[in-house]
């Protein structure tokens, strides 16, 4: 695996740190060494932009300013705070590791790694990332941002997961003896302003003299991208049920995708079935309802992983049957304007707002 010399960490870390203290952005959470304060902005920093973040931190903290505040908390409030970010695993670990922190060690987040890689939700590089910052404590931290500098820096022509383990090596050479939680921020902020996947600044960037990519010419080919897995295409059928006034809304499970949240009924189309046969199907194998359906009202589009999903809603009309199901936890009839107050999931969210856009008459 070719690669230039190595650069030295003392010059990294000078430039890297003197670069960082003109070019940091002003984060919420850059104003605290408080590690809860940290720890909520990691979590919702994973696999999120840094913009859509920023609003979603601040309203979490004003309703939650504490640890003991998230402990006490009902999840369904902690799910709608957290709604529009996706990836709800998170918000569920995090109020879990909330109740854990309490339970464990009197509300006070743990300074030892080891502990706090007990806690749900908390890997290796939230550990440090949250650890260094709060605590100056030496660890390292690889993610998207850092990983993609220091693939560049180091020449390194391998897909990063083939890399991985000498990422962090790398990642933890690097290290200063003070002001850890800084380099491991400047880290990534360089990946996020400069050393970005597509056109690279290389000309602005502090590293560039002895960054190995840029010496080659392969800035814009390192990292070696993986090889994505196919687009799989998926049909799916949501029912708006009416009762009157009320829409039928169901919970999910409590684990698996979007757990404990709150939907129309929905599901894939199967072979054969027009959009109305599906919907018949599906109510009585998820509900254990009749109802006619009436209209076509909105079609939905939305991504999972590698799946690209259409859900086509129709609206019903209640005909017979009491709420019953093996797959949901439980249903309830709701007016229109208490559907806001349950956590959803984002494409759920959006067939709200085009049901209340379009003005769906009740059925």
């Amino acid at each position: 695996m070719p690669s230039t010399s190595h650069p030295s960490p003392s010059w990294v870390r000078r430039r890297l740190l003197s670069w960082f203290a003109k070019n940091a952005r002003d984060l919420p959470w850059r104003r605290s060494r408080d590690p809860y304060a940290i720890w909520v902005s990691e979590i919702m920093l994973q696999q999120t932009q840094v913009a859509s973040v920023v609003p979603y931190f601040e309203a979490f903290l004003r309703a939650f300013p504490d640890i003991a505040a998230l402990a006490r908390a009902d999840e369904q409030c902690v799910l709608r705070l957290w709604e529009g970010l996706g990836y709800y695993r998170r918000a569920r670990h995090l109020h879990q590791a909330a109740r854990l922190i309490m339970e464990r060690h009197g509300g006070v987040f743990p300074a030892d790694p080891a502990q706090v890689q007990k806690l749900p939700g908390l890997g290796r590089y939230t550990v440090g990332a949250v650890l260094s910052q709060a605590f100056d404590q030496r660890l390292p931290i690889v993610e998207a941002n850092s990983r993609r500098v220091l693939c560049r820096l180091l020449g390194l022509q391998a897909p990063p997961v083939q890399v991985e383990s000498q990422l962090w090596q790398e990642a933890e050479t690097f290290l200063p003896a003070r002001r850890v939680g800084d380099f491991n921020q400047a880290l990534m902020e360089l990946g996020a302003l400069i050393c970005t996947p597509a056109h690279p600044d290389c000309q602005r960037c502090p590293l560039h003299r002895h960054c190995a990519a840029r010496q080659r010419g392969l800035q814009d080919v390192i990292p070696v991208p993986a090889k994505k897995p196919a687009v799989v295409a998926i049909d799916e059928v949501a029912v708006v049920v009416h009762r009157g006034p009320h829409l039928l809304l169901m919970q999910r499970p409590e684990r698996g995708r979007w757990a404990n949240l709150w939907e129309f009924p929905h599901g894939p189309l199967e072979a054969g079935e027009c959009h109305a046969q599906a919907a018949h199907r599906l109510l009585r194998a998820l509900a254990g309802l009749r109802a006619t359906v009436v209209a076509d009202v909105a079609t939905v589009r939305h991504a999972v992983t590698h799946h690209r999903i259409t859900m086509t809603c129709l609206a019903a009309r209640y005909q017979a049957g009491r709420v019953r199901s093996d797959f949901y936890q439980q249903g309830l009839w709701l007016p229109v304007e208490r559907l806001k107050a349950f956590p959803v999931s984002a494409p759920q969210r959006r067939l709200m707002e085009r049901l209340r856009q379009a003005a769906v008459v009740r059925c």
